[in-house]
């Protein structure tokens, strides 16, 4: 049967939305989880997490991570990933060579931080006093924790937990001193690597254009700086390996082992508010393509500016992300509003019941009253 772009609006809808299971479980599936600190009305992790775990409540992942074979570092972008998928990065190759200084700074820090086993970043400020930085955003940052995110990505630190949304830093096991020389894969081991992190992508966010796909590739060079180099060759041999069609002058690529135009792929009648950054709505080419409208990610827009709102969530029922919705959780009241891309909302009965619903899961993820 010919592909076409019907199936992989729902193929894409009904493999990212599988049957809930557990936390550990679900994090598997995705490969990867996305994070961001904004809560509107909770963190992103969490609103991608409640439509896939079974009972999941805002804060879980926080407060069982230290109980699961999970990692926060940085892939695609930053957020958390199952240990195994995370090792496929390490050792890993900084893009910047430290000053015989900042090599014996971050040598006294991990010394610091192995004696005490676990450490916030306000301890390390006060026991070395570093002082003050301009961080990414113009603003000021304490140099202790700034040092402290470097050496994490560095693979020297592990976060063994949040406190209060505060990584808890642990000195990693067995990773060379500050200043030496890691010792990297061969070769074939390195490809093999890209290979399985360039399908960890895949596993993510397929269908995927062939334009995405090429931009999730380019992002690896921030979880592999180290191979930088490798990464048009690993584009190559992923687009030699994938599942692909030519649909509407598009070129679209999925796992090899799934069948897009499989009957068996089937969302479920549901509304559901999505995060920004949950995969369905992740790759903004694809919802254009998919839903014939412009979703914006506005909370860095000026309020002025803004068109769907601070932290808008997109509206998916059955196979259509039909409008969005603004959710906010102030005294005990879960106050709404919503916009719809054809103007107004469906007429059936059947969304009016789902939207209640949807409502009803989020107050009880929040742990609001009913």
């Amino acid at each position: 049967m010919r592909i076409t772009l019907d199936h992989l609006r729902r193929y894409a809808v009904a493999r990212s939305l599988f049957k809930p299971t557990t936390l550990g479980r679900a994090i598997g599936k995705l490969g990867f989880v996305q994070a961001d600190p904004i809560r509107a009305p909770a963190r992103a992790q969490d609103l991608t997490l409640r439509h896939r775990v079974e009972g999941y409540r805002a804060g879980d992942l926080e407060r069982l991570y230290p109980k699961l074979a999970l990692e926060e570092d940085f892939f695609v972008n930053y957020g958390y990933l199952p240990r195994a998928h995370h090792q496929l990065m390490h050792p890993r190759t900084a893009r910047t060579v430290w000053t015989a200084a900042r090599a014996a700074q971050a040598a006294a820090v991990l010394a610091f931080i192995r004696e005490r086993g676990t450490v916030h970043p306000r301890e390390v400020d006060a026991h070395f006093a570093h002082g003050k930085v301009t961080n990414w955003f113009g603003g000021s940052s304490n140099a202790s924790t700034q040092l402290l995110d470097v050496m994490h990505y560095r693979g020297m630190l592990r976060v063994a937990r949040r406190d209060g949304g505060t990584r808890i830093y642990a000195a990693r096991q067995a990773v060379p001193e500050p200043g030496e020389a890691s010792n990297s894969p061969d070769t074939d081991t390195a490809s093999a690597r890209m290979d399985a992190l360039v399908d960890l992508t895949v596993r993510k966010y397929a269908p995927l254009p062939a334009s995405t796909l090429g931009q999730l590739v380019s992002h690896l060079r921030g979880g592999a700086p180290q191979w930088t180099a490798q990464r048009g060759a690993a584009l190559a041999r992923a687009k030699q390996r994938l599942g692909h069609a030519r649909i509407a002058g598009t070129d679209w690529y999925w796992p090899a082992a799934e069948r897009p135009n499989s009957i068996g792929w089937q969302p479920d009648e549901g509304v559901r508010l999505l995060t920004p950054f949950d995969p369905i709505v992740w790759d903004r080419r694809r919802f254009e393509i998919f839903w014939d409208w412009a979703y914006r990610f506005e909370a860095y827009t000026p309020a002025a500016k803004r068109k769907l709102g601070y932290y808008a969530l997109p509206l998916l029922w059955h196979e259509r992300v039909i409008g969005w919705g603004n959710v906010a959780a102030a005294d005990g009241v879960l106050r709404c509003s919503f916009g719809y891309a054809g103007g107004r909302a469906p007429r059936e009965a059947a969304f009016r019941r789902g939207l209640e619903a949807e409502l009803a899961r989020v107050r009880t993820f929040l742990g609001m009253p009913g």
